[in-house]
C-alpha cells in the first residue's frame, strides 16, 4: 500500500472527478430539456475548478482524510431553472435522476478497470503505475458509489427528493414545500447522529469486498 500522502491525493481527485461528473450530468440533462443555465455559467464541464465547494470539496474531505476516514464531500449545485423548461414536473425527474445514475454509471466503469487490472500488480500497489491507476479506480468506485447511495435519499435538497417530489400527486405539494422548508435541518440529524454512516458504511465494504475478491 502506497503512503498515507498518496492514499489521501488519489481519493480527493476520485471525489472531485466524481462530484465534477455529478453536477455536469445535472447540466447536461436541464440543457436537453430545454434550460441554458448551467450551459452559460460554464458549469457544463468535468474541470473541478468549475464546481469546488469550499468546505465539502476541500476542508471536509480533507478533515476526513486526516481523521483516517473515508474521504466524502460535495460541489456547488448546478444552477437550474426548471421554468426555462418543456415540461418542469418531467425536468425536475430526470435532472434530479441524472446525478446519482452518472455515478452509478462512473462507478461501473471504474470497477471494470480494476478487474481488468487487479491481476496484473505484481509489486505493491503503490510501487508501479498500474497498481496506482488500480488504487486510483478502487477509490473512485467507493466513492462514487457512496455518492449514489446519499444523493438518492429522499431528503431535501438531495437529488431522491427531486425524483420523489416530481413523482408525488398535486394534493401532496403543499407537504413537499413544507419539507424543503426543513430540508436541511433533517439532513444535518441524518449525518450527526450516525444514521448515514450506518447506511454508507456496509455499502461501501460491501463494494470493496467484490472489487478485491
Amino acid at each position: 500500500m502506497p503512503n498515507d500522502t498518496i492514499v489521501i491525493a488519489l481519493q480527493v481527485v476520485a471525489l472531485l472527478f466524481a462530484v465534477s461528473f455529478h453536477e455536469s450530468a445535472h447540466g447536461l440533462v436541464a440543457l436537453f430539456c430545454g434550460d441554458t443555465t448551467a450551459r452559460d455559467q460554464g458549469r457544463i464541464s468535468l474541470n473541478p475548478l468549475k464546481h469546488i465547494d469550499p468546505v465539502g470539496s476541500v476542508v471536509v474531505p480533507a478533515l476526513l482524510a486526516l481523521a483516517g476516514a473515508p474521504v466524502f464531500g460535495w460541489a456547488k449545485p448546478v444552477p437550474v431553472d426548471l421554468s426555462r423548461t418543456r415540461e418542469p414536473r418531467k425536468a425536475n425527474l430526470l435532472v434530479s435522476a441524472a446525478g446519482p445514475l452518472s455515478n452509478v454509471l462512473l462507478a461501473l466503469g471504474c470497477a471494470l478497470v480494476v478487474f481488468a487490472l487487479r491481476d496484473h500488480v505484481t509489486a505493491p500497489v503503490g510501487d508501479s503505475i498500474i497498481g496506482l491507476v488500480m488504487l486510483l479506480a478502487f477509490f473512485s468506485v467507493l466513492v462514487n458509489v457512496a455518492l449514489a447511495i446519499f444523493n438518492l435519499l429522499p431528503i431535501p435538497p438531495l437529488d431522491g427528493f427531486g425524483v420523489l417530489e416530481s413523482l408525488l400527486p398535486r394534493p401532496l405539494y403543499p407537504l413537499a414545500a413544507a419539507l424543503r422548508r426543513y430540508g436541511m435541518l433533517i439532513l444535518l440529524a441524518v449525518m450527526m447522529t450516525g444514521l448515514l454512516g450506518r447506511v454508507l458504511s456496509p455499502a461501501r465494504q460491501a463494494v470493496a469486498h467484490w472489487l478485491l475478491g
